[in-house]
């Protein structure tokens, strides 16, 4: 009878052990981190977007308005920046463009494939933005002619002429990007800095 119920305290030993144990693996310290040496070959990418890699503190980050890309690469590191500047549009097929867009994971644009699916916001659009705004940074752009709402699209390009506050926007092709134009006083807000 003592055997049993010593065999009976050490399996209840046991489970109550394995309970604890199960409880603090699954809690977890709520930090991640991501780390990585070479995107290059990558295909997919996981987006760490800065809201929530700054979440401990409290009030949420306000957004900085900003007068130029100086100041976007100062301050858009640490919070979301706001600045007001210039958008064109170019096509898959632009003289130049090779039909792929420069920022990993270099996805094929041809054949209207303009948008992205990322992981925190969906379906995107591509844009080209100056070197100085981080690949896979997500903008939030209002107050241009041809949407009432507001456009979220991912940096993944680069371009020759887009430099300071001018982001090209990807159309299916070149002879759509007529109907854009240049748009000028656009809102642009870089809700997510980089990957």
């Amino acid at each position: 009878m003592k055997k049993l119920s010593w065999k009976l305290a050490q399996g209840g030993l046991m489970v109550i052990f394995f309970l604890v144990l199960g409880l603090i693996i699954s809690s977890g310290s709520g930090k991640r981190v991501y780390y990585a040496t070479n995107i290059s070959g990558a295909t997919t990418l996981q987006a760490i977007h800065f809201e929530t890699k700054y979440d401990n503190l409290k009030p949420e980050l306000e957004v900085r308005s900003v007068a130029n890309m100086d100041e976007v690469a100062l301050y858009g590191p640490s919070s979301p920046v706001h600045f007001t500047g210039q958008m064109t549009a170019y096509g898959p097929d632009c003289e130049g463009c090779g039909g792929r867009v420069a920022c990993p994971p270099r996805q094929d644009v041809r054949n209207n494939n303009i948008y992205f699916e990322d992981t925190d916001y969906g379906t995107v659009r591509i844009l080209a933005a100056d070197s100085r705004i981080p690949c896979g940074s997500i903008i939030k752009i209002s107050n241009v002619t041809f949407s009432q709402e507001e456009i979220y699209g991912i940096v993944l390009d680069r371009g020759g002429a887009i430099r300071g506050n001018i982001i090209d926007f990807l159309v299916s092709s070149e002879a759509n990007s007529y109907s854009i134009g240049r748009q000028r006083n656009v809102s642009f807000e870089i809700v997510r800095w980089g990957w």
